[in-house]
């Protein structure tokens, strides 16, 4: 709503632009009807009465849009060519820095100040704009509506007003302050901090106590920030490979028993498969191929076993125990195949141990 209401005042502005570039012959008279079309359609795409007395004053007040966009190139270090193709004033040199103060202009920010005492900070935000509209690039003119503009929570307005006030006038410390007190809100801390440094900087001797707090402030939320991203990052790289094993157990672990299953194995039967499920579920052979997955050595060094060869040969065979399942017993019996196991379970320790130190892997 509020964007919408600011579009309509530029609209009013602009018609009233184009109405005084006839009047002071900067449109020649050729153009006026070109001119009164282009106004209509502002007018009419804006849904705005530009000739309303009172619409006019709210957009304009004292002001004009050439003075505004004059105030702007001052601050951007360009020329306003504007300015000078424009009858009045042509002879006034334009100030190298903040534009001058008036008598008029310093009663509005008097005023405005004693309205800030009593919090009521829209009537201050009106005097300050017509302060502005006489001296459209005053630091202190543009850093108390600055103020005004956050103690009325519209800190986007604020971090404007500061932005240019920092601009005309970098040693206006103030404005420092409100621009970072104004990004700190809107949630740009390192923003924030930026201002405050500067604010330190121009103030000399260290800075001033308010603003090595505002630093400090966001300082340490930038750390926090920061701090909070790392811990993201690490989580996903943690959760990754459990992702990436689609349903995996501990350590990265295939779930064998689900394996099984889908090739027709998980509860034996005469297919020859041997039955895949009962295995993973004897916490030997669990820790036997988790060690496995996470040492491609020892895994390589399996598959050259003669004897595991062997063994496997024999699966189709009901060799072993039903469903082609290998006996236990029978393998442990060889010294070769059982020193092999103990090994892929972490060492002598057993079955516990290395199933254990598996899963915390």
């Amino acid at each position: 709503m509020a964007q919408a209401t600011s579009q309509k005042r530029l609209a009013i502005a602009v018609i009233d632009f184009l109405e005084k570039s006839l009047k002071d012959g900067t449109v020649s008279s050729e153009d006026v009807e070109s001119i009164e079309i282009a106004k209509s359609c502002i007018a009419d795409s804006f849904h705005v009465k530009a000739d309303d007395p009172a619409a006019r004053k709210d957009a304009l007040d004292d002001g004009s849009l050439l003075k505004i966009y004059s105030a702007y190139e001052l601050l951007k270090g360009k020329k306003s060519t504007a300015t000078e193709a424009s009858k009045p004033n042509t002879s006034t040199p334009k100030p190298s820095g903040p534009t001058p103060t008036t008598p008029e202009a310093e009663s509005f920010k008097s005023q405005g100040n004693a309205a800030m005492q009593q919090k009521d900070y829209p009537k201050a935000i009106d005097l300050y704009t017509k302060a502005v509209n006489l001296s459209p690039a005053n630091p202190i003119y543009l850093s108390n509506r600055a103020a005004a503009y956050s103690a009325s929570h519209k800190h986007k307005e604020a971090v404007a007003d500061a932005e240019i006030a920092v601009s005309a006038d970098p040693k206006y410390t103030k404005a420092w302050s409100r621009l970072g007190l104004a990004r700190f809100v809107l949630g740009d801390a390192k923003g924030s901090m930026e201002a405050y440094q500067k604010g330190i900087e121009y103030e000399g001797n260290g800075g001033s106590e308010a603003m090595k707090k505002g630093f400090k402030t966001a300082k340490e939320k930038v750390e926090q920030q920061e701090k909070d991203a790392s811990t993201e990052e690490a989580e996903e790289d943690t959760a990754s490979p459990t992702r990436a094993a689609g349903g995996a157990g501990a350590g990265g672990m295939p779930d064998m028993a689900g394996l099984a299953s889908m090739m027709g194995g998980g509860g034996g039967g005469g297919g020859g498969m041997p039955d895949l499920s009962g295995m993973m579920n004897n916490p030997m052979f669990a820790s036997m191929a988790q060690n496995l997955m996470s040492n491609p050595d020892a895994l390589q060094g399996l598959m050259n076993n003669p004897r595991l060869r062997e063994l496997a040969s024999s699966f189709g065979g009901g060799g072993g125990g039903g469903g082609g399942m290998p006996d236990i017993g029978a393998l442990m019996s060889d010294p070769s195949l059982r020193d092999m196991a103990m090994n892929m379970m972490g060492g002598g320790g057993g079955a516990g141990r290395g199933a254990g130190r598996g899963a915390g892997s």
